[in-house]
């Protein structure tokens, strides 16, 4: 099997337990506390990995600038997933907010040009689709 397609699924494993988890912790000590100790959290870890596995830190400007709109809008999205959880079903929000892949084709399709095959274009459509289900 691929190794991006490893990496994919411990990705799928591990957010499936985050979101159940932020649904938890949401109602325990509310959306914003639990969004906040998460980030704080990752950041520690992510931070950790980066020194121990010699991760370039000197990116330049550019990489930096894209890094901190990155996570500018992961914590919005985050802020926002949490306090979805914390009002409704978990079912529901985690599902629709997956569906992020999305926004993300749309602009890899119409700014960096990447191809958007009929297959494709359906796939994105039922994905569209999906959530009008979900959320009826």
């Amino acid at each position: 099997m691929n190794s991006a397609v490893l990496f994919a699924l411990g990705t799928t494993f591990t957010w499936g337990l985050w979101l159940v988890l932020a649904d938890l912790a949401s109602d325990a000590v509310g959306p914003v506390t639990a969004a906040a100790t998460t980030y704080a959290v990752a950041a520690v870890v992510v931070g950790l990995y980066a020194l121990l596995s010699g991760a370039p830190l000197n990116v330049g400007v550019e990489g930096r600038l894209l890094s901190v709109a990155a996570g500018l809008f992961a914590a919005i999205g985050l802020v926002s997933l949490y306090v979805g959880l914390s009002l409704g079903s978990t079912a529901v929000v985690s599902t629709v907010g997956a569906l992020y892949f999305v926004v993300a084709a749309f602009i890899g399709v119409l700014v960096l040009g990447d191809p958007l095959s009929p297959t494709r274009a359906v796939g994105i459509g039922l994905a569209v689709v999906s959530i009008v289900l979900i959320s009826w």
